[in-house]
């Protein structure tokens, strides 16, 4: 493998056998789809480098039920020419209602709602417990009915948001057991569910995505190839792509409808710790020990490349197609423009610090959340506290809100689709080590409900 770099713009290849025709990087390769479930889909391109890749397949429909935006968008545009066929007038409010919808599914909104979020009573935050160990990851479904979680006991949740019941439990298998086991048998790092709900992915230890049926949970599929743990996973939104990355510094493609491996790109030079992806053919890294974010463009098989933290950076997420938000070891926050190649703002020390007098150490930033298209975001460490931002104009600085007190790791963050609540996956320990164990703490999922003035939220485009 070798690396042609110029600027921040970097293009990787594996081995110019297996590279497409016109294209740069290599390592493409895909499987034939099957029918059957439970089939393993290998992904071992450095084991079969003298087969001639496929074709890549394009302009392939796919059944897929459209994504709440998607409707909202299409009905939109129905009605406007409906307005227009009969005459009638359209008003200034019907226009801006539509220049929203349209905006906001391009990623260009700004919902300026994060001033009107009120801090919530102790007594208002409801836990649920069922985990063992600490939790790992945890997503909740588009609809904000359901939440899965996954900790380092193996097992995976699935939770009803309105009652807090547990609906249906995967129970983790020991170590040895992967033979006759129909789930994970090692620590689960990740996670993510389709947007349109269908699909449920997880990934672990053992180097091993499981592919679930979210309604049901039924096991599906295991895809394999990665060399390392699988340390995140994203769907695309509105597709059932699904991007992979794994402490063996590489991402992956895979198409869950047709059951097949894509591609493998490379390019980071340490461990990946967190992935994460929106509506376009792209999706954002964090690569751990070599300071870097990464913008993977995987159409045209290449990447950007972002330096801006001292420490590692341990976790990733896209506010909407053009921002995202990072944490780091470090302590610090930071707030990014994909066109830029150093952080927007970066709040040191966002946590605070622990230790002696003079020795002071900065509290890792575990998990950070993005209320996509707005300018609120969240960040969780180990200091007993979730703290809460809000987003300058343009998203050039970060202000704290306020903070939610919280004992243990927070481990994972995810804001509800609606905005109207905050979900916290809290353990004793780091979802990715043992530095410390905190006794005091309680592994579980914590439901916080963000209440909000009576004041309507003001919206902002950008170009």
């Amino acid at each position: 493998r070798f690396i042609m770099s110029s600027s921040f713009f970097i293009k990787t290849k594996q081995n110019p056998k297996l590279a497409k025709k016109g294209k740069n990087t290599a390592v493409s390769k895909r499987k034939k789809p099957s029918s059957k479930y439970n089939e393993e889909i290998s992904s071992d391109s450095e084991t079969e480098s003298s087969a001639e890749p496929k074709k890549r397949q394009t302009n392939v429909d796919y059944e897929y039920d459209e994504t709440p935006q998607e409707k909202k968008l299409r009905l939109a545009k129905q009605y406007l020419e409906q307005l227009k066929e009969e005459g009638k007038f359209v008003s200034t409010a019907v226009i801006l209602k539509l220049v929203c919808i349209v905006l906001e599914q391009k990623g260009k909104l700004q919902r300026l709602i994060a001033k009107d979020i009120l801090p919530p009573d102790a007594s208002e935050i409801r836990v649920l417990r069922g985990h063992k160990l600490p939790i790992t990851c945890l997503v909740i479904t588009p609809d904000d009915k359901c939440i899965f979680s996954a900790a380092k006991d193996c097992s995976i949740i699935k939770w009803d948001v309105e009652s807090g019941k547990k609906l249906h439990t995967i129970h983790g298998g020991r170590k040895g057991t992967e033979d006759r086991h129909v789930g994970h048998t090692a620590h689960i790092l990740c996670m993510t569910i389709s947007s349109d709900g269908k699909y449920l992915a997880t990934g672990d230890m053992n180097k091993l995505i499981m592919i679930w049926e979210a309604e049901t949970c039924k096991h599906l599929y295991k895809f394999t190839g990665h060399k390392g743990p699988v340390s995140g996973l994203s769907f695309r939104k509105g597709t059932h792509d699904l991007y992979s990355a794994s402490h063996d510094r590489s991402v992956k493609v895979w198409n869950v409808d047709e059951n097949a491996y894509v591609e493998t790109l490379f390019g980071h030079q340490d461990i990946i710790t967190g992935l994460d992806s929106l509506s376009r053919e792209c999706c954002v890294t964090a690569g751990g020990r070599d300071r870097t974010v990464r913008v993977w463009k995987i159409a045209e098989e290449s990447q950007l490349v972002f330096h801006g933290h001292e420490g590692s950076i341990d976790c990733i997420q896209l506010i909407n197609e053009e921002y995202m938000i990072t944490g780091a070891d470090d302590g610090s926050v930071s707030l990014w423009s994909v066109n830029k190649k150093k952080p927007l703002s970066t709040v040191k020390q966002a946590h605070g610090c622990h230790g002696d007098a003079g020795l002071e150490q900065p509290h890792w930033v575990a998990s950070v959340a993005a209320l996509q298209n707005s300018d609120t975001v969240a960040s969780g460490s180990h200091n007993s506290q979730i703290q809460l931002w809000k987003c300058g104009h343009n998203y050039r600085g970060l202000e704290p809100l306020f903070s939610v007190p919280l004992s243990g790791f927070i481990n994972s963050l995810k804001f509800s689709s609606s905005g109207q609540f905050l979900v916290a996956g809290v353990g004793q320990e780091h979802r990715l080590g043992r530095w410390w164990r905190l006794k005091e703490a309680k592994n579980g999922i914590y439901i916080i409900p963000l209440k909000r003035k009576l004041q309507i939220g003001q919206v902002t485009a950008h170009s």
